[in-house]
């Protein structure tokens, strides 16, 4: 009877571990002082903290590595612009020849704007402005700025051969060199704390607005079909932005393999659309995350059955908007 009552505690000890290490997931994030990275690490508190899933931030250098790991079954989430992963999905750019067909998105997160960012005693108020100027380009550990970039000026009729381009390789490197003088202008969506700290650091940046116009709408979508234009107002945790601003916009998604069981998608979900609030207190520029979008149809793209599932079953699938 001992020997019979050990084995079944034996058993129920492995089922509660086994049921453990199942929610233990992983989420690909950007460096720290990103977005991504700062999404990353509230989003997986929330998760920890609503669904008992322990889920363990994985920062990298650049969002090709981010998302391979997750076409690749080394990482269950991943967040990222939802034009790369159009385009990853599509063999396009540097995933040519190697499209990363096991990719899904979860959840649509948020729109988030970029721009190009100056100190405010540049004297650089306007695209046209930037004419000769340094501004980072190659992006080899961050490829996914090039057509960031190219959109912001393409806005304004300009392309890259129109600035002095200077060789970088992330983000965090870039904003570092701006800080140091070494560049003129550098590239961040709005809301990172590396964003604050420039800010910071040179007593005050602001973002450079685009035009806000059917033609500068047009030239964005042909860098990236995805690309929208919104202006951003003013607001106390958003460094850079001192007055309504026109800024090239795209969403922010969550990402899961193809192979992430059903019910960690499910949970993931769960955990974002039904505690938006915790989300917000955590990290303020959550509140554009809006639950009527989350499920929100992208060109080419997938939901994953995970996720379908929730928002089925919440009424809000497919979105309203």
């Amino acid at each position: 009877m001992r020997m019979k009552l050990l084995a079944a505690l034996c058993a129920a000890m492995i089922a509660v571990s086994g049921s453990v290490m199942a929610q233990t997931v992983s989420i690909g994030t950007l460096n720290q002082g990103s977005v991504f990275h700062t999404m990353g690490s509230v989003i997986s508190r929330v998760a920890r903290d609503t669904e008992g899933m322990n889920v363990v931030v994985q920062p990298n250098g650049g969002t090709f590595v981010m998302m391979s790991a997750v076409d690749g079954g080394f990482s269950d989430f991943a967040i990222n612009d939802v034009n790369d992963v159009i385009a990853a999905l599509e063999g396009l750019d540097e995933h040519e020849g190697s499209p990363m067909e096991n990719l899904r998105v979860v959840l649509t997160i948020a729109p988030l704007p970029m721009g190009l960012i100056v100190s405010d005693d540049s004297g650089i108020t306007s695209a046209e402005d930037l004419r000769g100027q340094r501004l980072p380009s190659g992006w080899s550990a961050f490829p996914l700025a090039n057509s960031h970039v190219e959109a912001v000026l393409a806005a304004s009729g300009m392309t890259m051969e129109d600035v002095d381009p200077v060789p970088t390789t992330g983000l965090i490197r870039a904003a570092d060199d701006f800080v140091a003088g070494r560049l003129d202008a550098t590239y961040f969506a709005i809301g990172a704390p590396k964003v604050a700290e420039m800010n910071a650091a040179l007593g005050g940046i602001r973002y450079l607005p685009v035009p806000d116009t059917p033609a500068a709408l047009a030239a964005v979508q042909a860098v990236r079909p995805a690309f929208y234009i919104t202006t951003v107002p003013p607001l106390d945790h958003l460094a850079g932005i001192n007055e309504p601003t026109p800024l090239v916009t795209w969403d922010a998604v969550l990402l899961a393999g193809a192979d992430v069981p059903d019910d960690t998608v499910y949970a993931m979900v769960r955990s974002i659309m039904e505690n938006r609030d915790a989300l917000v207190a955590a990290y303020p520029p959550f509140n554009s995350f809006r639950l009527e979008a989350a499920a929100r149809q992208h060109p080419v793209v997938a939901y994953h059955p995970g996720a379908v599932r929730y928002y089925q079953e919440a009424g809000v699938w497919p979105a309203s908007e």
